[in-house]
Protein backbone atom coordinates (compact mmCIF):
# COMPACT_ATOMS: atom_id res chain seq x y z
CA UNK A 1 0.00 0.00 0.00
CA UNK A 2 2.62 2.53 0.95
CA UNK A 3 4.67 1.54 -2.35
CA UNK A 4 1.19 2.41 -4.10
CA UNK A 5 1.07 5.84 -2.01
CA UNK A 6 4.31 6.72 -3.04
CA UNK A 7 4.38 6.05 -6.73
CA UNK A 8 1.14 8.22 -6.74
CA UNK A 9 2.98 11.05 -5.56
CA UNK A 10 5.01 11.25 -8.72
CA UNK A 11 2.02 11.95 -10.22
CA UNK A 12 2.72 15.17 -9.49
CA UNK A 13 -0.08 18.36 -8.44
CA UNK A 14 -2.59 16.46 -11.35
CA UNK A 15 -2.74 13.69 -8.55
CA UNK A 16 -5.17 16.31 -6.54
CA UNK A 17 -8.03 16.80 -8.96
CA UNK A 18 -8.09 13.36 -10.03
CA UNK A 19 -8.23 11.98 -6.41
CA UNK A 20 -11.29 15.03 -5.12
CA UNK A 21 -12.60 13.28 -8.74
CA UNK A 22 -11.94 9.78 -7.57
CA UNK A 23 -13.70 10.30 -4.42
CA UNK A 24 -16.53 12.41 -5.44
CA UNK A 25 -17.62 9.27 -8.26
CA UNK A 26 -17.32 7.06 -5.92
CA UNK A 27 -19.69 8.75 -3.43
CA UNK A 28 -22.51 9.46 -5.79
CA UNK A 29 -22.16 5.81 -7.24
CA UNK A 30 -22.76 4.48 -3.68
CA UNK A 31 -25.70 7.10 -3.44
CA UNK A 32 -27.15 6.52 -6.35
CA UNK A 33 -26.80 2.43 -6.30
CA UNK A 34 -28.97 3.33 -2.95
CA UNK A 35 -31.53 5.70 -3.97
CA UNK A 36 -32.51 4.43 -7.34
CA UNK A 37 -33.31 0.54 -5.81
CA UNK A 38 -36.26 -0.49 -7.58
CA UNK A 39 -37.89 -1.15 -4.49
CA UNK A 40 -36.86 2.08 -3.07
CA UNK A 41 -38.74 4.31 -6.05
CA UNK A 42 -41.54 1.58 -7.23
CA UNK A 43 -43.14 1.10 -3.91
CA UNK A 44 -44.68 -2.42 -4.04
CA UNK A 45 -47.34 -1.16 -1.52
CA UNK A 46 -48.23 2.25 -3.81
CA UNK A 47 -48.69 -0.13 -6.73
CA UNK A 48 -50.98 -2.67 -5.57
CA UNK A 49 -52.96 0.00 -3.83
CA UNK A 50 -53.62 1.69 -7.76
CA UNK A 51 -54.61 -1.82 -9.08
CA UNK A 52 -57.11 -2.17 -6.30
CA UNK A 53 -58.39 1.51 -6.73
CA UNK A 54 -62.08 1.30 -7.05
CA UNK A 55 -63.83 3.44 -5.28
CA UNK A 56 -63.29 6.47 -3.28
CA UNK A 57 -62.91 4.91 -0.33
CA UNK A 58 -59.86 2.92 -1.87
CA UNK A 59 -58.54 6.36 -3.50
CA UNK A 60 -58.18 7.36 0.19
CA UNK A 61 -56.03 4.44 1.23
CA UNK A 62 -53.70 4.91 -1.54
CA UNK A 63 -53.19 8.39 -0.35
CA UNK A 64 -52.10 7.15 3.01
CA UNK A 65 -49.99 4.95 1.63
CA UNK A 66 -48.73 7.50 -0.32
CA UNK A 67 -47.92 9.86 2.63
CA UNK A 68 -46.08 7.09 4.35
CA UNK A 69 -43.67 6.27 1.62
CA UNK A 70 -42.11 9.53 0.39
CA UNK A 71 -39.98 9.44 -2.77
CA UNK A 72 -40.82 10.61 -6.61
CA UNK A 73 -43.20 7.72 -7.59
CA UNK A 74 -45.49 8.32 -3.85
CA UNK A 75 -45.00 12.12 -4.92
CA UNK A 76 -46.47 11.64 -8.55
CA UNK A 77 -49.16 9.24 -7.56
CA UNK A 78 -50.11 11.46 -4.46
CA UNK A 79 -50.40 14.66 -6.64
CA UNK A 80 -52.43 13.17 -8.94
CA UNK A 81 -54.73 11.13 -6.57
CA UNK A 82 -55.27 14.93 -4.77
CA UNK A 83 -56.57 16.10 -8.19
CA UNK A 84 -58.59 13.95 -9.42
CA UNK A 85 -61.60 15.82 -9.80
CA UNK A 86 -59.85 18.21 -12.25
CA UNK A 87 -60.10 17.29 -16.40
CA UNK A 88 -58.37 14.85 -17.75
CA UNK A 89 -56.07 17.11 -20.13
CA UNK A 90 -55.92 19.46 -17.06
CA UNK A 91 -54.58 16.30 -14.49
CA UNK A 92 -52.49 15.46 -17.51
CA UNK A 93 -49.96 18.57 -17.26
CA UNK A 94 -49.90 18.84 -13.55
CA UNK A 95 -48.50 15.18 -13.51
CA UNK A 96 -46.07 16.43 -15.90
CA UNK A 97 -45.32 19.24 -14.23
CA UNK A 98 -44.55 17.00 -10.31
CA UNK A 99 -42.79 14.53 -13.16
CA UNK A 100 -40.10 16.80 -14.11
CA UNK A 101 -39.36 18.12 -10.66
CA UNK A 102 -39.02 14.56 -9.80
CA UNK A 103 -37.11 13.54 -12.29
CA UNK A 104 -34.41 15.61 -10.71
CA UNK A 105 -34.39 14.23 -7.44
CA UNK A 106 -34.19 10.21 -10.08
CA UNK A 107 -31.20 12.19 -11.87
CA UNK A 108 -29.23 13.47 -8.96
CA UNK A 109 -25.28 13.51 -9.11
CA UNK A 110 -25.47 12.46 -13.15
CA UNK A 111 -23.91 15.64 -14.02
CA UNK A 112 -21.27 15.35 -12.04
CA UNK A 113 -20.68 12.12 -12.28
CA UNK A 114 -20.54 12.15 -16.32
CA UNK A 115 -18.46 15.46 -15.86
CA UNK A 116 -15.94 13.25 -14.12
CA UNK A 117 -15.90 10.76 -16.63
CA UNK A 118 -14.92 12.95 -19.26
CA UNK A 119 -12.28 15.48 -17.44
CA UNK A 120 -10.45 12.88 -15.62
CA UNK A 121 -8.60 11.24 -18.56
CA UNK A 122 -8.01 14.78 -19.90
CA UNK A 123 -6.29 15.53 -16.72
CA UNK A 124 -4.18 12.77 -17.14
CA UNK A 125 -3.14 14.01 -20.46
CA UNK A 126 -2.35 17.11 -18.93
CA UNK A 127 -0.26 15.49 -16.26
CA UNK A 128 1.39 13.80 -19.21
CA UNK A 129 2.08 16.94 -21.03
CA UNK A 130 3.34 18.26 -18.22
CA UNK A 131 5.75 15.35 -17.39
CA UNK A 132 7.13 15.57 -20.85
CA UNK A 133 7.58 19.01 -20.24
CA UNK A 134 9.88 18.51 -17.75
CA UNK A 135 11.78 15.96 -19.18
CA UNK A 136 12.31 17.89 -22.38
CA UNK A 137 13.45 20.94 -19.71
CA UNK A 138 16.29 18.46 -18.05
CA UNK A 139 17.42 17.21 -21.74
CA UNK A 140 17.79 21.04 -22.86
CA UNK A 141 19.72 21.41 -19.46
CA UNK A 142 21.45 18.07 -18.78
CA UNK A 143 21.74 16.24 -21.64
CA UNK A 144 20.36 12.94 -21.99
CA UNK A 145 22.77 11.68 -19.34
CA UNK A 146 20.73 12.02 -16.36
CA UNK A 147 18.40 8.64 -16.74
CA UNK A 148 17.15 8.80 -13.17
CA UNK A 149 15.81 12.54 -13.48
CA UNK A 150 14.37 12.03 -16.92
CA UNK A 151 12.67 9.22 -15.79
CA UNK A 152 11.16 11.19 -12.85
CA UNK A 153 9.10 13.22 -15.52
CA UNK A 154 8.57 10.16 -17.64
CA UNK A 155 7.27 8.73 -14.66
CA UNK A 156 4.54 11.03 -13.94
CA UNK A 157 3.35 10.90 -17.20
CA UNK A 158 2.31 8.01 -17.17
CA UNK A 159 0.83 7.37 -13.58
CA UNK A 160 -1.12 10.88 -14.37
CA UNK A 161 -2.69 8.76 -17.75
CA UNK A 162 -3.07 5.66 -16.47
CA UNK A 163 -5.04 6.93 -12.96
CA UNK A 164 -7.14 9.13 -15.23
CA UNK A 165 -8.28 6.56 -17.43
CA UNK A 166 -8.58 4.20 -14.33
CA UNK A 167 -11.31 7.55 -12.66
CA UNK A 168 -12.73 8.26 -15.57
CA UNK A 169 -13.61 4.38 -17.17
CA UNK A 170 -15.62 3.22 -14.17
CA UNK A 171 -17.12 6.59 -13.73
CA UNK A 172 -18.56 6.30 -17.06
CA UNK A 173 -20.07 3.11 -17.38
CA UNK A 174 -21.26 3.90 -13.79
CA UNK A 175 -22.79 6.93 -15.46
CA UNK A 176 -24.38 5.35 -18.45
CA UNK A 177 -25.84 2.38 -16.09
CA UNK A 178 -27.42 4.90 -13.55
CA UNK A 179 -28.61 7.12 -16.55
CA UNK A 180 -30.40 3.96 -17.82
CA UNK A 181 -31.95 2.59 -14.56
CA UNK A 182 -33.10 6.33 -13.95
CA UNK A 183 -34.82 6.09 -17.57
CA UNK A 184 -36.93 2.58 -16.79
CA UNK A 185 -38.11 3.75 -13.68
CA UNK A 186 -39.42 7.15 -15.27
CA UNK A 187 -41.05 4.87 -17.78
CA UNK A 188 -42.21 2.53 -15.15
CA UNK A 189 -43.79 5.89 -13.23
CA UNK A 190 -45.27 6.98 -16.13
CA UNK A 191 -47.05 3.67 -16.90
CA UNK A 192 -48.33 3.02 -13.18
CA UNK A 193 -49.50 7.11 -13.52
CA UNK A 194 -51.88 6.30 -17.07
CA UNK A 195 -53.12 3.08 -15.20
CA UNK A 196 -54.13 5.50 -12.23
CA UNK A 197 -55.48 8.27 -14.90
CA UNK A 198 -57.87 4.96 -16.62
CA UNK A 199 -58.83 4.58 -12.99
CA UNK A 200 -60.70 7.26 -12.19
CA UNK A 201 -61.80 7.50 -15.96
CA UNK A 202 -64.12 4.47 -15.07
CA UNK A 203 -64.68 5.88 -11.86
CA UNK A 204 -65.93 8.92 -13.55
CA UNK A 205 -68.02 6.26 -16.49
CA UNK A 206 -69.47 4.11 -13.39
CA UNK A 207 -70.63 7.21 -11.44
CA UNK A 208 -72.66 8.66 -14.48
CA UNK A 209 -74.21 5.69 -15.11
CA UNK A 210 -75.18 5.23 -11.61
CA UNK A 211 -76.88 9.41 -11.47
CA UNK A 212 -78.88 7.94 -14.82
CA UNK A 213 -80.04 5.16 -13.40
CA UNK A 214 -81.45 6.79 -10.60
Amino acid sequence: MTEILAELQKGGVIMVPLLIGSILALAIVIERAIGLRSRKILVPEIITSIKKIRSDEDIRVAERICEANEGPFANIVLTTLQNQDLPTDELKDIILDQGRQEVRVLERGLVTLETIAAASPLLGLMGTVIGMIKTFNVISQQGVGQASVLSGGISEALITTVTGLAIGIPALVAFNYFTNKAENLIMDIEKHSATLLQKFRRLAGSGKEENRAV
